[in-house]
């Protein structure tokens, strides 16, 4: 998949805000993924490497190195239950269950209907108020396992 001349224009004017141009591949990564279909797929790794220059290993080990990026294909929907000392003092292992069985997915994958993709996370920040989850963007905090049921339940 070739980068449309939106991104790429993007890109460009990107680049501008730093010293280096490579300094720019993570934010060109992360607009990728929001605009070509919430995963970096190999085909647009090797373009983003291309338009910076790079080798196309260099850009993958940028990508499979955070975890904000995905390079399988993911759920409308992301769920990050945090699986740190905090949050697994506080319960969590019981967030993670309940959610597994209400998604049908196992941690890293996808549900059966392809709407919700479940993970389990190191630390989120939510430390004091452990143990959270994050659903799309939205910090969900001081958990039990029944507020799984009503947030999740809410997803469409």
């Amino acid at each position: 998949m070739a980068l449309t001349q939106e991104l790429i224009s993007e890109f460009d004017e990107l680049k501008t805000h730093y010293p280096e141009s490579q300094a720019a591949l993570i934010p060109a990564l992360h607009r990728c993924q929001e605009d070509l279909g919430g995963w970096l797929s190999p085909d647009i790794i090797e373009a983003v490497a291309a338009y910076f220059g790079m080798e196309p290993v260099e850009v993958f080990s940028v990508a499979s190195f955070y975890p904000m990026f995905f390079l399988k294909p993911v759920g409308k929907h992301i769920v990050s239950i945090c699986r740190n000392i905090s949050c697994d003092l506080r319960g969590s292992d019981e967030l993670v269950a309940r959610a597994c069985e209400l998604t049908g997915a196992k941690p890293g994958q996808n549900s059966a209907d392809g709407k919700i993709y479940l993970e389990t996370v190191e630390c989120q920040g939510g430390c004091a108020n452990a143990p959270m989850m994050v659903v799309d963007g939205t910090y969900h905090e001081d958990l039990v396992a029944d507020d799984v049921n009503k947030i999740l339940g809410g997803l469409a």
